[in-house]
């Protein structure tokens, strides 16, 4: 299919599914409760952290993490004990990840904002104008966070330079840096243009169907070579049709079999 019909049913996707209304259960509704981004930041960073396994259970340990932090997760990360923290989320488990590895990310989290300010600051500080992509300022990023610790908490925030689709801190600067009636962004110093998809099963299955990729395994490198598939049709938003794309692979209705049959690929209809 050509570049002109793949964006014209692309954006078609994009303007039906551009709604909050097709988010529910996605962990990244728990962000639309925090206004200042200080606070964001750190919610949408918890909520991609735990984002692996059923989403129910994604959605429960979400929010149990945050009840105790109470209006201002900020307020909390700064300024609760490492011991106080291991008190609180005690008995916490989310499939491997334990409390150790919760408050271990918090801690690094906790580093990083009084070394620079804030997440954002932290994360931008690794930035350059030469990077093609985010993928270096990440690797700086989930680097910094989990050195301050003895290693825990690795599970949450994964390593880039061990080459996997680093999906779930992807998602978190999707939602960060993206900014419509989805995306709630807030942060300013990172370019749309350089962000990578999330790569998921549902992404990975879209992007072969529509020959983006022809790899094998959902991995960083997939997803650089899908995330510029996308750049030749939206250069400065390429992550823009990432949740209109995911929400067909979740949904069971009829509109994912529409899209494909208009873009001539009749085996995703089955």
């Amino acid at each position: 299919m050509n570049g002109p019909n793949l964006k014209k049913a692309l954006d078609n996707l994009y303007e039906r599914y551009d709604r909050r209304e097709y988010l529910d259960p996605d962990p990244l509704v728990f962000l639309y409760d925090y206004p200042d981004v200080l606070d964001r930041e750190i919610v949408g960073l918890i909520s991609s952290s735990l984002a692996f396994g059923g989403v129910r259970q994604i959605m429960a340990s979400v929010e149990k993490v945050l009840e105790p932090m109470g209006r201002s997760p900020r307020d909390f990360v700064t300024n609760t004990s490492q011991g106080r923290m291991s008190k609180l989320f005690e008995g916490f488990k989310h499939r491997w990840a334990t409390s150790e590895d919760l408050v271990q990310m918090l801690t690094g989290v906790r580093s990083m904002i009084k070394g620079h300010g804030s997440l954002e600051k932290g994360f931008t500080a690794g930035m350059r104008d030469d990077d093609v992509d985010v993928i270096p300022a990440m690797t700086r990023f989930a680097s910094e966070i989990v050195c301050v610790g003895s290693g825990a908490g690795v599970c949450l925030i994964p390593d880039p330079c061990r080459k996997s689709a680093c999906k779930r801190l992807n998602l978190f600067l999707r939602w960060m840096v993206r900014s419509d009636n989805v995306d709630p962004g807030g942060w300013d110093g990172v370019p749309a243009g350089k962000l990578i998809i999330p790569l998921d099963t549902h992404m990975y299955r879209f992007a072969s169907l529509l020959g983006m990729t022809g790899r094998k395994q959902a991995n960083l490198a997939t997803a650089r070579e899908i995330t510029a598939q996308f750049a030749e049709i939206s250069p400065d938003d390429p992550v823009k049709y990432d949740f209109a794309l995911t929400r067909l692979g979740i949904r069971r209705d009829d509109d994912r079999g529409e899209l494909m049959a208009r873009l001539g690929i009749k085996a995703a209809a089955k």
